[in-house]
């Protein structure tokens, strides 16, 4: 997949946090979803650099397993994405536990805007220096990258002594 540099998609199922995270990242190409056939139909068609994950979300809302399970094919799919998970109640061990599962980072509910929107800003900048990082790789690996010939055309090229 190849994720588009602004596109953040939100994944929450409470209509207020959806509103309110719409109106803090209006920065950016916001997508707003609930539950997980959602967020992996918005992935496969926006191909988001970022996605918020609320780990509770239905049929488990008071758990994380839904959220757990959207987290495992989010990588499964696009394992470049930036996975920010957002944890209720204190679930340090949850969050914990989805960063080695392959998410960024991990916030910690109630949302503060501002604290939350620098976390998504690094997330950003980190998912373009890879992808800077993986453009440059892959024109270095050009096949004639580097040979050195004796042929007096490729000479031209090359500066006078």
């Amino acid at each position: 997949m190849n994720q588009k540099t602004n596109v953040l998609l939100v994944v929450e199922d409470d209509p207020g946090l959806q509103k309110q995270m719409r109106w803090s990242f209006d920065a950016y190409d916001t997508k707003v979803v609930g539950n997980r056939e959602s967020t992996l139909a918005q992935v496969r068609k926006d191909e988001p650099a970022v996605v918020i994950l609320d780990l509770g979300l239905p049929t488990d809302a008071n758990g994380t397993s839904e959220g757990m399970a959207t987290l495992e094919q989010l990588m499964e799919l696009a394992p470049d994405i930036k996975v920010i998970v957002v944890t209720g109640n204190q679930d340090r061990v949850n969050a914990v536990r989805a960063v080695a599962m392959g998410a960024y980072d991990f916030y910690q509910k109630p949302f503060d805007p501002e604290v939350l929107q620098l976390v998504v800003e690094r997330a950003f900048r980190l998912h373009a220096l890879e992808q800077e990082n993986r453009r440059l790789q892959q024109s270095q690996d050009a096949p004639t990258n580097g040979i050195l010939t004796r042929d007096p055309g490729d000479a031209q090229d090359l500066p006078e002594r």
